[in-house]
């Protein structure tokens, strides 16, 4: 059983966000379009990206201020 080809562009554009790699984002997000998913679907997919990697940014952070405070 293969993914469908909705779904592999979905997950690309999440990849392509959590890649910070725009040329890859935009490519996937006219394909998408192409496809005809619709743009809530395609804004779920980057609100989940979002999400994801909001995670590591917000533990850098705290190892920073943790350095920082240890100074």
């Amino acid at each position: 059983m293969s993914l469908q080809e909705k779904t592999i562009e979905l997950v690309a554009i999440g990849a392509a966000i959590g890649g910070n790699c725009i040329p890859c984002l935009e490519w996937h997000y006219k394909r998408c379009i192409e496809l005809g998913i619709p743009k809530e679907e395609i804004q779920e997919a980057i609100d989940m990206a979002k999400k994801v990697k909001e995670v590591p940014i917000k533990k850098i952070y705290e190892v920073a201020e943790k350095l920082i405070s240890k100074a």
